[in-house]
């Protein structure tokens, strides 16, 4: 059975692609936003997403047992010491009222020359951004909606003269 074998292989081995995975969450976490092929940066949002996450119930985490533990277990995916320190220290606040979707992926037009690689640009949203807003369907066009209005302004323009 095949349950749970699910995650971008990249074309490379388990342990080059928990090395790659890494070293890219550190420089999205230095730098806030890096330049990478479609397929990793997707690979990549899960990895750091969880990595903020521990980050931020560190920042929320009343003993400083639970604090340590969660600091622990993101050196452990991020290997880098000053990422995580500059993660758990200053950008852990940034996220503490976002419940999520810590990441933004925007496709990049030209894809790259040496192999066509659809090339992205991932970066780490700020808490008071609210993106984009979806729209509910259609909306009404100003011509349909401004007849109905003139029709109800002249109903309630007649007033009786004042005697």
């Amino acid at each position: 059975m095949r349950h749970n074998k699910h995650h971008a292989s990249l074309g490379v081995t388990r342990e080059h692609r928990k090395a790659m995975l890494s070293n890219m969450g550190a420089s999205l976490i230095k730098h806030g936003r890096i330049e990478t092929t479609l397929t990793k940066a997707k690979a990549l949002r899960p990895f750091i997403e969880k990595v903020i996450t521990k980050a931020k119930n560190a920042a929320a985490a009343a003993e400083k047992k639970d604090a340590l533990h969660l600091r622990r277990m993101a050196l452990k995916d991020i290997r880098d010491e000053g990422a995580v320190t500059l993660l758990f220290n200053e950008k852990a606040a940034q996220f503490a009222k976002r419940p999520g979707g810590y990441t933004r992926i925007y496709k990049l037009g030209p894809q790259r020359i040496g192999d066509a690689a659809e090339m992205a640009l991932i970066e780490l949203i700020g808490a008071d951004d609210e993106g984009y807003k979806k729209s509910k369907g259609k909306k009404k066009s100003a011509k349909k909606a401004k007849p109905a209005a003139e029709a109800a302004a002249p109903a309630a323009a007649p007033e009786a003269p004042k005697a």
